[in-house]
């Protein structure tokens, strides 16, 4: 069977849910068809004409990327701007995108990883751990008739209910007893009208996605036997891995002078235009680093006590404000900070695309988006 778009969207949200990314940020897929078939997939950092002149070189009808090129939302798809321009040329050649950015970010192996493993940090967790945050999921509760419940059961769940994973009407019954007191307009299906009746009556729990609610609640209505159904419709707080979020921290497994952190992740990651603020002789221990651009981050590396942040992006004052309280800076740059993680985005698609039967190809892009190159006069 040929692949899909939607297969590599569900393959991608398996392992980097969009549900963890930010919430300022815009992930998943942003342009294509979900039905198209796909046999070749290029993975880069950006999408930008040169990438696009590779995808369309290797055959590729999906580009990953980790960088979106709609992050900000457009008001009219036109040329005028570089991501329109780019959103229009990839519709045209037939080339879906699709991006996985602060939800690759915060996950283990994400793009501050590489950096962190480079140095030898011991002790590493996340330096802005992902919070607790509201789920895009519902559970459903009501309360049936026991020769009524496999019915009511298979309703909900071919109405999308009951779905965990690769398990489906996945459910919960209990028994208990339940009361009432039919009005005299009432037409109970069992009981007696104006008096307290007792029935034994399973209660049934099934989760459900926001989006599956009206569907699923309209299938509950129409082969519950009851006149009025009960039901409670509860919101689900999706509690994230402990070892996920933004950023990571831990501890040179021996103090080094900034100017020897700052060596060694120019050569080895690299990161030709790094600069570096502070005392370079000065000695660093306790180390944070955020991939990309993170110094919205500066202030949790202070309160995680780092004397060093290694990020890319730095800004003038933010810069400032870390010096005065005593924290060195290292600006390694957004696109090496970055990079250096996508062959484990790779990686984890291909073997898990191997598991689940998918056959596409898998290309790592060999453009350097890199957009800085070193003046000399």
């Amino acid at each position: 069977m040929t692949d899909t778009v939607a297969d590599w969207v569900a393959l991608t949200d398996r392992h980097w849910p969009e549900r963890d990314a930010e919430s300022w940020d815009a992930t998943g897929l942003q342009v294509g068809d979900p039905a198209a078939a796909v046999d070749t997939i290029l993975v880069s950092l950006d999408v930008t004409h040169a990438v696009l002149d590779e995808a369309e070189a290797a055959g590729a009808q999906l580009v990953l990327s980790h960088h979106p090129l709609l992050l900000r939302g457009l008001e009219r798809l036109t040329p005028t701007t570089a991501s329109g321009a780019l959103a229009l040329r990839a519709a045209r050649a037939g080339i879906a995108l699709l991006a996985a950015h602060t939800n690759f970010d915060v996950a283990q192996g994400g793009t501050s990883d590489p950096v962190a493993a480079l140095l030898g940090l011991t002790d590493v967790r996340p330096l802005a751990p992902t919070r607790v945050i509201d789920g895009n999921m519902l559970k459903l509760v009501t309360f049936v008739p026991p020769e009524h419940t496999n019915a009511v059961l298979e309703a909900v769940a071919q109405a999308g209910a009951g779905q965990i994973g690769e398990y489906s009407s996945c459910s919960f019954r209990v028994a208990g007893t339940g009361s009432f007191v039919p009005s005299a307009k009432a037409n109970p299906t069992t009981g007696e009208r104006q008096k307290l009746n007792s029935a034994t009556e399973d209660r049934l729990e099934i989760v459900l996605p926001k989006t599956k609610a009206v569907a699923v609640v309209a299938a509950l209505r129409a082969v519950h036997p009851y006149e009025e159904v009960a039901f409670d419709l509860i919101p689900l707080a999706v509690v994230p891995d402990a070892d996920t979020g933004l950023g990571r921290v831990g501890t040179l497994p021996t103090p080094m002078p900034l100017r020897a952190v700052a060596q060694l992740i120019a050569s080895e990651l690299p990161s030709p235009f790094l600069r570096t603020a502070g005392d370079p002789d000065a000695t660093v221990e306790r180390i944070a680093v955020c991939g990309g651009a993170g110094d919205s981050q500066v202030g949790a590396a202070l309160a995680a006590g780092a004397d060093c942040f290694i990020t890319g992006d730095l800004r003038h004052h933010v810069a400032l404000d870390a010096l005065t309280m005593g924290m060195t800076l290292i600006d390694a740059g957004h696109y090496p900070t970055e990079v250096a993680a996508l062959p484990h985005l790779l990686n984890t698609l291909r073997e898990s695309a191997r598991e689940r039967g998918l056959a596409a190809r898998l290309v790592a892009s060999a453009v350097r988006t890199e957009p800085w190159s070193e003046w000399r006069a």
